[in-house]
């Protein structure tokens, strides 16, 4: 049984991809936090700005078998594809807390490539062809390689120092948005400053925030 909390059509917004059109599968539940406002202070993650509680969203529900997720996420690709290759994202919450080789195997057979962006916590399953992992506080990282490391900035308990060394093909730094806590202020500044001083690091922003789209 896979639990998703939304399912949609759009373009990806973040990182090395952003502005690929992408079929986004959004699992519920979480490792680092369990989504309720009351916990998060409490919580190793506490800036998160998704909602991926239950599975009541847009294309969510609850499905019992790989073929089933995957052909809602086939329906959502355009027809035909114009010549691209179907690309999913699979992220959450934290997605490697659901996704498995039989589901990898069901979206392969349906002509995708597969994304996922986890916090790395989780050692992932065979046969991903796009890992984004986005460290957060404490946490300890099963995941020490892939194509994309995707740091939100500031945080106190990761900087950016910490992952350097990591086996990635691209480094992001990703301005923190404090409007899920309710602050007023922009870490734009700082992530910029910090690119500058240490060109590994690329900036990554929100664009689907900054066009206004899902």
């Amino acid at each position: 049984m896979y639990h998703v909390k939304e399912a949609f059509y759009t373009l990806q917004g973040e990182g090395a991809r952003a502005g690929r059109a992408s079929v986004f599968c959004r699992f519920s539940g979480c490792n680092l936090w369990n989504g309720r406002e009351q916990d998060r202070a409490t919580s190793v993650c506490q800036f998160c700005d998704t909602d991926f509680v239950g599975t009541d969203g847009p294309g969510g529900g609850r499905f019992a078998s790989a073929d089933a997720l995957a052909d809602q996420l086939l329906d959502k690709w355009p027809t035909p594809g114009h010549g691209a290759t179907p690309y999913v994202v699979f992220t959450g919450g934290e997605p490697l807390l659901q996704l498995d080789t039989v589901l990898i195997e069901a979206m392969h057979a349906r002509g995708f490539e597969i994304a996922v962006e986890t916090n790395g916590t989780l050692a992932p399953p065979a046969g991903i062809d796009w890992l984004c992992v986005s460290p957060k506080g404490t946490s300890q990282l099963a995941v020490t390689a892939g194509d994309e490391l995707k740091l939100v900035y500031p945080q106190p308990d990761a900087p950016p120092e910490r992952f350097a060394a990591l086996d990635f093909q691209h480094f992001y730094l990703q301005p923190m948005d404090l409007a899920p806590q309710g602050g007023n202020g922009t870490t734009l500044d700082a992530t910029l400053a910090y690119c500058l001083a240490t060109p590994r690091w690329q900036l990554s922003l929100q664009t689907h925030k900054i066009a206004g789209f899902a």
